[in-house]
């Protein structure tokens, strides 16, 4: 682990757009912030060619620990989360980008165990979440009753499993493609809720299964997505925020949750063996 007058060591699993987004941001500001880059990994390492330095490609994932990172990045799949996420907290401090992965209950007790065994943190990003702390605070105080969330985007926005959106034509308007628990949300949408898992975290005492979601497909969301969270307290306490977060048609990520990872990062500096909201 790095010392204090030295830069902490960040690996980045997954180099798709925020992948690429963090790496870059590494590169050019990191040094004055206190971090460097360890490694880089993607599952075709070939789309890596002549874009990172060959020294700073990792061609084997399971070869992670030679790198001696103090923070590992997945900003991939929930699938690397449950097939390295115990190691990697082995070694390291971990921000998992596909906290979806954590609404398998066993795969989440696995973890935070294995964070609270070696003293490493498992850090969920906000992202898109807005309020998160506010509505953790509120769970702390046991005073969080209910948690909705809505995610409204452009069809060509969402990658779902199964044929669920397969039939949608431009022009349709409004279709809502699912309401429930997030833990039922989280395996149909891995890539589009991880919103609604870091509010699942944030919002312990009810949990996956406690918190609600629904996801909306909306032809009119050319420009940007949706979010809707809507928090219950007691007493007739209740806050209703509404986010809306520019992204091209296509975009699974909005434009502005790119900045919120980077600030994100910088916070995993080490909270201890636990589960940490950033």
């Amino acid at each position: 682990m790095a010392t204090s007058t030295s830069c902490l060591r960040i690996g980045v699993v997954g180099y798709g757009h925020l992948g690429q987004f963090l790496v870059e941001r590494i590169l050019k500001d990191g040094a004055a912030l206190g971090l460097t880059l360890a490694f880089v990994w993607n599952r075709n390492s070939e789309k890596l060619k002549g874009l990172i330095a060959d020294e700073l490609i990792l061609g084997d994932l399971s070869s992670f620990a030679d790198r001696r990172c103090d923070v590992i990045v997945e900003v991939c799949h929930p699938h690397i989360v449950k097939e390295f996420g115990l190691h990697f907290l082995s070694q390291s401090h971990f921000m998992v980008g596909s906290p979806s992965a954590l609404s398998d209950p066993d795969l989440n007790q696995r973890l935070r165990q294995a964070a609270q065994l070696h003293g490493r943190t498992l850090y969920v990003p906000s992202g898109a979440l807005w309020g998160g702390q506010d509505i953790q605070r509120l769970n702390d105080s046991g005073a969080l009753k209910a948690l909705f969330i809505r995610m409204s985007k452009h069809p060509s926005c969402f990658r779902l499993t199964g044929d669920v959106l397969s039939d949608w034509t431009e022009g349709e308007g409004r279709r809502v493609l699912f309401r429930g628990s997030v833990a039922e949300l989280c395996p149909l949408a891995p890539n589009n809720v991880n919103t609604m898992a870091a509010a699942a975290v944030a919002a312990g005492t009810l949990g996956f299964t406690g918190v609600q979601g629904e996801i909306v497909s909306d032809t009119a969301l050319s420009d940007y997505h949706v979010v809707e969270v809507e928090v219950t307290g007691p007493g007739g306490f209740s806050v209703h925020t509404v986010r809306r977060n520019p992204a091209r048609l296509g975009a699974v990520t909005g434009s502005a949750t790119y900045n919120s990872f980077w600030i994100s990062l910088l916070v995993c500096k080490g909270h201890g063996g636990r589960v940490y909201l950033c």
